[in-house]
């Protein structure tokens, strides 16, 4: 059965992915904002557009360094389901910069599953669907049934791991400090993608 809140969120999917891109796409947009000083989203300043930059050197690296397994890959080519996987990701963030370059590496993989990219500030409407404990937290990934429009699982905005180290932090420290985000970014770097990797796995029901 159907309701009206399922109905309504299958529109605001429909109508977001109408203006989503792919992931070629996307990079090509950070490049064009990193050459142009500027950032996506509502904010524009000076912080925001240095992480645009550092962004996209982060996902250059990524696209050429990330390793799957050829057990895995194998897993992804042999997946049966039909899904769309809808990111809301903007261009500063961090997070998002590590986790979107590994799902594209895994959506890559197979026919069966088509990445698509929007941006948050631009679709406040489904960013509200998808909250992580009531924050529009990115990076945040929608995996959309195909032949029926439902929402089959989420992932975001971090990987498992990094999820925890982030609340055991906050418990200790209430807020998360600079110092802890550099080290966030060390984590990721040491990790190389395979926690997010291991997420998805599971939650395609893979593992």
């Amino acid at each position: 059965m159907t309701t009206l809140e399922d109905i309504s969120v299958k529109d605001i999917i429909s109508e977001s992915l109408k203006k989503a891109m792919s992931y070629e796409n996307y990079r090509d947009l950070v490049r064009d904002l990193v050459e142009k000083e500027s950032t996506t989203g509502h904010e524009k300043t000076e912080a925001l557009v240095n992480y645009t930059t550092l962004n996209d050197r982060r996902m250059k690296r990524w696209d050429k360094t990330i390793k799957i397994s050829d057990t895995i890959k194998n897993k992804v080519q042999n997946f049966k389901g039909n899904m769309t996987w809808l990111v809301i990701t903007e261009s500063w963030c961090g997070d998002a910069a590590h986790v979107v370059p590994v799902l594209n590496k895994l959506a890559e993989l197979s026919d069966q599953i088509d990445l698509k990219l929007v941006l948050r500030d631009e679709n406040e409407a489904l960013m509200d669907q998808f909250l992580t404990n009531g924050g529009r937290a990115i990076a945040k990934l929608i995996m959309i049934d195909n032949a029926t429009g439902d929402v089959i699982n989420t992932f975001g905005p971090r990987p498992s791991e990094a999820t925890q180290l982030v609340n055991d932090y906050k418990a200790k420290h209430g807020a998360l400090t600079p110092e802890f985000k550099e080290d966030l970014q060390v984590w990721y770097n040491k990790d190389k993608g395979q926690n997010i990797i291991n997420d998805i796995m599971t939650l395609l029901g893979l593992s």
